[in-house]
């Protein structure tokens, strides 16, 4: 099957995110928390405009595919997120670039993970 020409190819935009939760989460369980959140808030059509998908996740960081039309969309669904396996968590969204490469200088290259200050 011949490839599409890249004027006729989606666009894509690359969320970097970060894991804010009380017990680590693997790629998968992020991936079906994310979908689920997406379908309950702007429904199943959206969702499927949205071109959702998770590209990389480690150590509490990963990069997030979508369309470039759906971005506020897909953030929109990224901060209903509450809970992934019944512990309360977040994802935090750093930024968006239009490719990988972009996403990771910007975003990821200097990340220090958030550590709220606690005062007694």
């Amino acid at each position: 099957m011949k490839r599409l020409l890249p004027s006729l190819r989606a666009r894509k935009r690359y969320l970097a995110f970060e894991l804010i939760s009380e017990e680590p989460a693997s790629r998968n369980d992020i991936v079906r928390e994310v979908i689920s959140s997406a379908s309950s808030l702007i429904g199943d059509v959206t969702t499927s405009d949205c071109d959702i998908k998770v590209l990389g996740f480690e150590g509490g960081i990963g990069i997030l595919q979508c369309s470039h039309t759906r971005v506020k969309e897909t953030r929109a669904s990224l901060a209903a997120l509450t809970r992934i396996n019944g512990k309360r968590a977040t994802l935090h969204v750093l930024g968006a670039s239009g490719t990988v490469k972009g996403a990771t200088e910007k975003f990821l290259q200097d990340y220090r993970p958030f550590e709220p200050e606690i005062q007694e």
